[in-house]
């Protein structure tokens, strides 16, 4: 494994982290002060101007779409391992900086998906607005009344009436959904409740403003309310054409599967670049505050933490670098322990940092005169998000026990 970088990723590292620092950073500020007057004015999901008019900079520099692999984007050439880094830089302000350059998630897998499995009158209708950054989606899945870590629980009914699917059932945690420019919903549900366990599920595009579609409230993080907005969706008597189907019926289950390989990368490397932000802060923050005759950051405690920090992020980051590799050489389903490893040990590790931050923060910690609550929420969930850390664990011992059962 070499994870030197290569010209073409360090050309475009370099320009993204001038980016984050002439454009991003400057424009956070400006973001929180859009997002107030647009929640004022009753549009708490509406876009605040500033992104669009960064969307427009990043486009111009070429900085667009970076997460797609190198064998479906000619120009950008990335590899995951490549990518990793790209998605370190952006998570420093993860707000702002995967969707002012087209690489936030839902839209990456939903892009990913439609990439992989979907016909050509699918990617010309969904694929390539998603890629021009004019519409939003949204993925549905997850389920209220069920254990939703296991996939094969879902209840929504998929089933075929003529030329049509008929889908009833709710959804919830559909990332994306309230946002004005959600267009498109890719929809989980079981075509074959008699097939075996792994083959019932298949996955349908549909319209957001089908019939029978109802996006039923919003649900905050710890109190915060997303822009893109974490939505309820009912889906009753919902008909979409049997056209709308995306890749084969019955593998729904394989398909998330080759969703949420790469996006656990782009979520841990973007949960690395937070802990990073948390460290520097709070460094910085320490260092200029005294307490009991000398400064913070000399205190013992205080150096133990961000030594800790150090080591924890450098670990971390070794790991995701080595199962992104794995990813780029072996594929996501050879490198499934590593996955399943990096999405418990990073939200872990950068809770942990994040954590630190706010304590030595003090009050200012936990309000909105910092960054850190907010990243605070956002990394907690993310130890829930694509499988709770549970899953994860119970998926490695299996792998790790198997070779000495068989």
């Amino acid at each position: 494994m070499d994870f030197t970088l290569s010209a073409k990723t360090s050309e475009y590292a370099a320009k993204l982290q001038a980016f984050m620092e002439e454009e991003v950073f400057p424009a956070e500020t400006v973001y929180e002060h859009q997002r107030e007057q647009l929640a004022a004015a009753g549009k708490p999901h509406g876009l605040p101007a500033v992104i669009e008019e960064l969307k427009v900079k990043a486009r111009a520099q070429g900085l667009w779409n970076l997460f797609l692999p190198h064998s479906k984007d000619p120009h950008h050439g990335l590899t995951v391992t490549e990518y990793a880094t790209l998605a370190e830089i952006t998570g420093w302000s993860p707000e702002i900086a995967p969707e002012a350059i087209n690489c936030a998630a839902p839209d990456t897998g939903n892009m990913e998906l439609l990439d992989m499995f979907a016909t050509d009158e699918q990617k010309k209708r969904w694929l390539e607005p998603l890629l021009d950054g004019r519409i939003r989606s949204g993925f549905a899945m997850t389920e209220p009344d069920v254990a939703s870590s296991d996939a094969r629980n879902i209840r929504t009914s998929i089933i075929r009436d003529g030329d049509d699917y008929v889908i009833n059932g709710t959804k919830w945690w559909t990332t994306g959904a309230m946002d004005e420019r959600c267009e498109i919903l890719i929809v989980m549900g079981k075509t074959n409740p008699d097939a075996d366990a792994h083959h019932q599920q298949s996955m349908v595009l549909v319209p957001i403003n089908t019939p029978g579609v109802k996006v039923v409230r919003n649900l905050t993080v710890l109190g915060y309310v997303d822009q893109h907005g974490h939505a309820e969706v009912t889906f009753t008597n919902v008909r979409v054409p049997v056209a709308n189907l995306l890749g084969p019926e019955g593998e729904g289950f394989a398909l998330a599967q080759a969703r949420l390989g790469p996006g656990r990368v782009h979520h841990c490397m973007r949960a690395i670049g937070m802990a990073e932000r948390a460290l520097s802060m709070m460094i910085t923050r320490t260092a200029s505050r005294e307490a009991f005759g000398k400064g913070l950051v000399q205190q013992g405690v205080i150096q133990q933490w961000i030594a800790q920090a150090r080591i924890d992020i450098e670990q971390a980051r070794l790991l995701v670098l080595k199962t992104a590799w794995m990813i780029d050489t072996v594929g996501a389903k050879g490198a499934r322990k590593e996955i399943a490893a990096i999405k418990v040990a990073v939200p872990q590790m950068a809770e942990r940092i994040i954590d630190h931050a706010i304590q030595s923060y003090g009050g200012a910690g936990v309000s909105q005169d910092s960054p850190l609550a907010s990243m605070y929420a956002g990394i907690r969930v993310l130890r829930i998000v694509d499988g709770p850390d549970e899953v994860h664990i119970r998926d490695i011992a299996r792998l790790e026990i198997k070779p000495y059962l068989s």
